[in-house]
């Protein structure tokens, strides 16, 4: 078993380069299933979700090469009709994308219910009343989601709740269906644009990805091509609210600032210094800088992101004054705060509200991550903390972030991942 052992109080100093966006790839990747040819992949992050996914297409018949360079090929064109494996679906959430895929190119699906973080319910009603608009029956039994259609046939689609993940696998089933397909309340996520950009380049006919319109013309097949995915919002965010959090003065490369814009005005708002560029953002706050406590709601996307939450609210746990964080989207986010405690933070959660008193400083302690986005959360206070802390359930983190201990120690910090 690993863990992360952190020395605290290195005010983080240099350069780093973002990855590729880990949930654009988790739907791009599954994307490629629906292509005649092959797909080279570039700017991929190395991270479990996405070797895992990889697995799962190559379990399908699909010919996967992973490239040095973050390069990923795939080759599907001589695929047939398979269910996926459960005991590889069953690792992550992001498989549902499957089901769109699958129904997209044979017409029907057999994808065992996916899992990932425990962030409280997600139900896949609005990927099913998606895919019934377009034609296809759908059930759930024994664990399982099996979709079926003699023919794919273009449909309108309201969603009666913004999400991201049946805004996407409507649009993986619907590229190749007979005719139009009108999304509506779809969500704009970076990463629906993302795909949206990808099964355009290969030959797809989508327009409004971005907006809560999204209208696709069903073409008769897609062809191979080259893509490049973009950086990923939520790693940049991550060491934008590290930066500051640690009194740091970081340049963060391979970003696109507009996709950050609802990070940068919260810190922004807090005191801490923001700068943009073309491709990149520097975030540095002087360590005698007196920050403002604030109130943080999260949102759909351009809101502030439900997986910057955790993050956040460290910075904010040694910020003086009351600051509060109201979580929009999912029910089970605040479960790290207890880990936040243990370390001498003073929170008290209300349903779906957090109020987060100031303190001077937090305490090294043996902590874990109890998801993706809580694990980052919990490394940026041992960042700050005095003492050495040590973090466990790496296997979050990793599923997420790449090489996020590397990254970190080249910004100075006191970082290690120790094998037990």
């Amino acid at each position: 078993m690993d863990k992360l052992v952190i020395h605290g109080g290195n005010p983080l100093m240099g350069e780093v380069c973002i990855s590729g966006a880990k949930n654009a790839a988790v739907a791009v990747l599954p994307a490629t299933l629906l292509v005649d040819g092959t797909c080279r992949l570039e700017n991929i992050p190395k991270i479990k979700d996405v070797l895992l996914i990889c697995d799962i297409l190559r379990s399908l018949g699909a010919k996967v090469t992973l490239e040095d360079d973050g390069a990923v090929e795939i080759d599907a064109l001589a695929l047939t009709y398979k269910s996926a494996p459960y005991e590889l679906v069953g690792k992550m959430r992001a498989s549902y994308y499957l089901i769109g895929a699958m129904l997209g190119r044979f017409n029907k699906a057999e994808v065992a219910m996916p899992g990932g973080c425990d962030l409280g319910p997600r139900p896949i009603d609005q990927h099913q009343k998606g895919f019934e608009a377009l034609g296809a029956k759908t059930v759930v039994e024994n664990g399982v989601i099996y979709a079926e259609t003699e023919k794919l046939v273009g449909g309108n689609v309201y969603l009666d709740i913004v999400s991201v993940g049946a805004t996407m696998n409507i649009m993986l089933a619907a590229v190749l269906a007979q005719g139009n397909t009108v999304i509506e309340n779809a969500a704009k996520e970076p990463h629906i644009v993302d795909l949206a950009n990808f099964l355009n380049a290969m030959g797809a006919n989508i327009k409004g990805a971005g907006t809560d319109i999204i209208k696709i013309k069903g073409v008769s097949k897609l062809h191979g091509g080259v893509y490049s995915i973009i950086p990923d919002q939520i790693e940049a965010g991550t060491f934008m609210v590290a930066a500051a959090a640690t009194r740091g003065d970081v340049l963060i490369k391979n970003v696109i600032p507009k996709h950050l814009e609802s990070i940068s005005s919260k810190l922004i708002e807090m005191g801490v210094t923001v700068e943009e560029f073309d491709d990149s953002v520097r975030v540095s706050c002087g360590k005698d800088k007196k920050l403002n406590p604030i109130s943080v709601k999260t949102l759909p996307y351009p809101g502030f992101p439900t997986d910057m939450q955790p993050q956040m609210s460290v910075l904010l746990s040694v910020t003086k004054g009351t600051s509060m964080v109201s979580e929009n989207v999912w029910d089970s986010r605040f479960q790290y705060v207890d880990e936040l405690k243990r370390m001498g933070a003073d929170i008290k959660v209300e349903g779906r509200v957090a109020v987060i008193e100031g303190v001077d400083t937090l305490s090294g302690a043996p902590v874990r991550s109890t998801d993706l986005r809580a694990g980052a959360g919990m490394v940026i206070a041992a960042l700050i903390a005095k003492g050495t802390t040590e973090i466990y359930a790496l296997h979050h983190i990793d599923r997420g972030y790449e090489n996020m201990e590397g990254k970190f120690r080249a910004l100075g910090a006191d970082i290690e991942r120790v094998s037990e």
